[in-house]
């Protein structure tokens, strides 16, 4: 009986004592007192009221865990893990420890510390402070795809609100930070003491409006009571007593602020502002207004299009009527102007057969004086005189090998308000056909198989006139006419090496008037006559060339130590051209008309019936006439010293062409031109071209100084030198001056290059980010360059570019001298300067000046600095010369605020005027 009880009672012992070391083993593992494999091992559970499935252990913890049936709360299982541990406690709570994660449905939490009670489906979280005090692995609250980040929040998954501590979300451009807040079971935030700013640094932002109470819908808006403006800490007395702004992600309609400011002529004005209108993603349209409290206003409208591999462009279109003076009054007076502006550009990918292309750029000549936008620029005034405008067409039929294209251009000039039209511009051209070429060859090519012709037509109608009168101006005054050419050709090879080329060339144009002319002694003065039809007028010339190639090499007898070689290429060729005289009579392209002047003498002028048709008229006389050119190239090939096997060409003289003709009909020399061309620099060329006129300097029977028949070379000389004229420019940078005197230029090469690349790709895609999405670029930072010695990097980037002009001509406003029978040469030359200079990373400089030698004076000179002040911009432009201005602002760098919170100052054009 002992027996059985001992045994009996070491049975119970046992039980009892695996009980409590099975119990005490599972409260150690769930306070993660287990090894490292295990502790680092995330918790992912499903939460139920029913039951709650431990993932390491299919043990219930009776003492944490509540087994009683209850009505379940949750509409989807909440899963949640902890990169350190999770601990139960009493009362249904889960402590998860170490950058916790809580998923329920859409939402997402993350944070340092976050405490759940399963009972009534509530989470709290917040960070937790490291040795240094400050706050790590604060939560982040995410519903949907809207983040919200703060210090401290609770939250009911089941009623979907909560409460917010500190947080900050971003709403469109800007940021809205608020210290206590509570979320609606609708997404919604109400904010009490609340910020919003569009400066990235939201802890600490360079300017806000202080917010006392605000509602946020994400994505859609923000609606907030009073509220003040603050920058840098400092409040400024302006406040408003509510305001609304809108917040969209997606392509969006919306309302364009104006701006404001005062002309001196106009007065008060509201300009700029209108209405966007979010047509498609291919497709927008923006309506602008202005108004001027003097009565003037002005509407335009604007649009961007783009389809993708097709077609993009912009096109924009403005109308203004300009009010100035007193009505009732002699200065009073009404302009009313327009500009179109149109640029379209056709996708490669489109269609490789035709293309299609616009530039546009039409306006009326005095809209610059009227637009405040170029009013206050002097250089749009000062330069742009000349715009030109073309749209063209292209269609390519490679079966057949037929080209036609068609371009309507305008041409104005806004100083005297002309205007030159074409429309249309059509060309045809047809490839190159060999008649007699066998299809079949066999054999060594024929002569005649050489024997080519092509033909090409064109087609134009134009006008000059004014742009008041483009409209009005009629058909009959118009110039119309058609050319047709046709050049045969072929090429032969003489002795081997002399490449010979007769060509026939015929052209023939067809005008639809011709213009004659008499003489009415009652207005003593010649009439014409536009008399309309048909009207055929052609031209045909012969020519013959003939050129090959000299080749010498040699050696430079004062280096024979080194292996360098010159090479010398001589091009000579010759070319003769015979045309007839198509000023006979039996042509009939040119009329003559006799009369008596005052003096009783009987004269005849001679004139061409088809002058100043668009594609001219066959010249007078027979014309034979032979031109020969001489181009010469010169290169060093030596041995390179960095590659013991290789050699490098250096290029001494690039081209040095000089070209002669002499007319065989009318015995006479052309003029003798030389044109050099020397490459100093691998990225720079020297480009100078000079006269020598072949005869001599005589005096007429009137004492005039004219040319005489007599060569120069029959006094022995060369020729009389006319003049040349050339230019030189070149830009230095930190960049030049470092492969002058740095070292390791190899190494920057391969950098640069490499951030060269990166950098594009990285503008690539914030442009095509800001085209799409209409938001900012991204700011981008980099790292800090040190140099050899582990000190920062001193940099100053800027550049500074030089260009000098030149001309050198004879001044025959000045005596000759009689000895030498030459003018004195006149020297004109002027210098201009431009360049950049960056101070840090914020300061930005730009300017560019000049001085004419000539007449001692400064040309306009600009200057233009700017400042990034991070969330805001601050420029100031300064010009000086004949428009001397100045313009200073403020603007903020978000695209939604850059209308609203900003500061303009500019000079009024009277202040440039001198009075006397």
């Amino acid at each position: 009986m002992t027996s059985f009880r001992k045994t009996i009672y070491l049975l119970i012992s046992l039980f009892v004592m695996g009980f409590f070391f099975s119990f005490y083993a599972e409260a150690q593992r769930v306070r993660g007192k287990r090894p490292v494999s295990d502790r680092n091992r995330n918790r992912v559970d499903s939460l139920s009221s029913d039951s709650l499935v431990n993932a390491d252990s299919l043990a219930m913890d009776s003492l944490a865990l509540d087994t009683t049936p209850k009505k379940e709360p949750l509409d989807a299982p909440v899963i949640y893990e902890a990169s350190d541990s999770i601990v139960f406690t009493k009362g249904g709570f889960a402590h998860l420890y170490g950058s916790g994660k809580v998923n329920y449905q859409n939402i997402e939490l993350t944070s340092q510390l976050i405490t759940m009670n399963m009972d009534s489906s509530t989470v709290f979280a917040r960070g937790v402070a490291d040795t240094t005090g400050v706050e790590q692995g604060t939560p982040v609250f995410k519903d949907g795809e809207t983040p919200y980040e703060s210090k401290m929040m609770r939250y009911n998954f089941k009623t979907k609100k909560g409460f917010i501590n500190s947080i900050v979300t971003q709403q469109g451009d800007g940021y809205v930070t608020s210290e206590e807040s509570k979320k609606g079971a609708n997404d919604e935030i109400y904010m009490r003491h609340g910020k919003y700013t569009t400066c990235d640094n939201h802890d600490h932002p360079h300017f806000y409006l202080k917010l006392s109470m605000a509602k946020v819908r994400p994505k859609k808006d923000v609606v907030f009571g009073p509220a003040q403006l603050v920058v840098e800490d400092v409040p400024l007395p302006i406040a408003v007593p509510f305001g609304f702004f809108p917040f969209s992600s997606s392509y969006s309609s919306g309302f364009i602020m104006p701006t404001y400011g005062d002309e001196m002529n106009r007065g008060f004005y509201l300009r700029d502002g209108g209405y966007y209108f979010a047509i498609s993603d291919q497709f927008d349209l923006k309506l602008l207004g202005e108004i001027y409290t003097k009565g003037s206003w002005g509407l335009s409208a604007a649009s961007t299009y783009n389809k993708r591999y097709r077609y993009s462009g912009y096109f924009n279109a403005s109308y203004l009527v300009t009010k100035q003076g007193e009505k009732n009054m002699p200065d009073y007076m009404v302009s009313k102007d327009f500009r179109v502006q149109w640029s379209h550009r056709q996708d490669a990918k489109a269609n490789p057969n035709s293309t299609f292309s616009a530039s546009v750029n039409f306006t009326t000549s005095s809209y610059d004086k009227s637009s405040l936008s170029t009013l206050y620029d002097p250089l749009s005034s000062y330069s742009n005189n000349t715009k030109a405008s073309s749209i063209s067409y292209s269609r390519n039929f490679p079966e057949i090998g037929l080209n036609l294209s068609g371009t309507f251009n305008i041409t104005q000039n806004t100083q005297d308000s002309s205007v030159n039209m074409t429309l249309p511009d059509l060309n045809i051209t047809l490839n190159r056909i060999y008649p007699f070429k066998r299809k079949n060859s066999a054999g060594d090519q024929k002569w005649y198989e050489k024997i080519s012709f092509q033909y090409t037509g064109a087609l134009t109608n134009k006008v000059n006139t004014k742009d008041n009168l483009l409209f009005k101006t009629p058909f009959s005054k118009w110039e119309t006419g058609m050319r047709h050419s046709i050049p045969v050709e072929a090429t032969f090879s003489l002795f081997k090496y002399i490449n010979v080329t007769p060509s026939f060339q015929y052209t023939e144009r067809w005008y639809t008037r011709k213009v004659m002319q008499h003489y009415d002694y009652t207005l003593k003065e010649a009439v014409k006559d536009t008399i309309n039809g048909f009207n055929r007028v052609y031209d045909y010339n012969m020519s013959v060339s003939m050129n090959t190639k000299l080749y010498g090499m040699y050696k430079p007898l004062f280096m024979k130590s080194k292996e360098i070689t010159i090479r010398h290429v001589v091009t000579p060729s010759v070319s003769y051209t015979y045309t007839p005289d198509f000023g006979a009579s039996r042509f009939g392209y040119y009329e003559n008309y006799v009369y008596t002047d005052e003096d009783g003498e009987v004269r005849m002028v001679e004139y061409s019936p088809y002058s100043g048709m668009p594609y001219g008229v066959p010249g007078q006389g027979v014309s034979q006439n032979i031109s020969m050119s001489l181009k010469n190239n010169l290169e060093m090939k030596m041995a390179s010293d960095k590659d013991t096997t290789g050699y490098k060409k250096i290029s001494l003289i690039d081209d040095l062409t000089g070209q002669l003709s002499y007319d065989i009909a009318r015995k006479r020399w052309s003029d003798l031109t030389l044109n050099a061309r020397l490459k100093l620099t691998k990225n720079y060329t020297f480009n100078m071209n000079a006269r020598f006129k072949t005869y001599a300097y005589k005096f007429d029977e009137n004492g005039r100084v004219v040319e005489s028949d007599r060569t120069e070379w029959s006094y022995g000389r060369f020729g009389r030198f006319d003049g040349y004229s050339g230019s030189l420019s070149y830009t230095l940078n930190n960049e030049t001056f470092k492969k002058w005197f740095g070292k390791g230029d190899e190494e920057d090469g391969k950098n640069k290059g490499k951030k060269e690349d990166t950098d594009s790709e990285e503008d690539e895609e914030d442009e095509e980010l800001s085209n799409n999405q209409n938001t900012q670029p991204k700011r981008k930072t980099e790292d800090a360059k040190i140099d050899s010695d582990g000190y920062l990097a001193f940099q100053l980037p800027w550049s500074l570019s030089l260009s000098y002009s030149y001309r050198i001509q004879e001044d025959r406003t000045k005596d000759i001298n009689i000895k030498t029978m030459r003018y004195p040469y006149s020297f004109s030359h002027q210098v201009n300067i431009s360049g950049n200079v960056k101070l840090g990373s914020r300061w930005n400089i730009t300017y560019s000046s000049g001085y004419d030698f000539d007449t001692k004076k400064m040309s306009m000179t600009q200057m233009n600095i700017t400042r990034d002040l991070h969330c805001f911009n601050m420029s100031c432009g300064l010009v000086f010369g004949p428009f001397t201005s100045y313009n200073f602002s403020i603007r903020a760098n978000s695209a939604m605020l850059t209308d609203a919170l900003k500061w303009d100052q500019r000079s009024n054009t009277g202040s440039a005027v001198t009075w006397y």
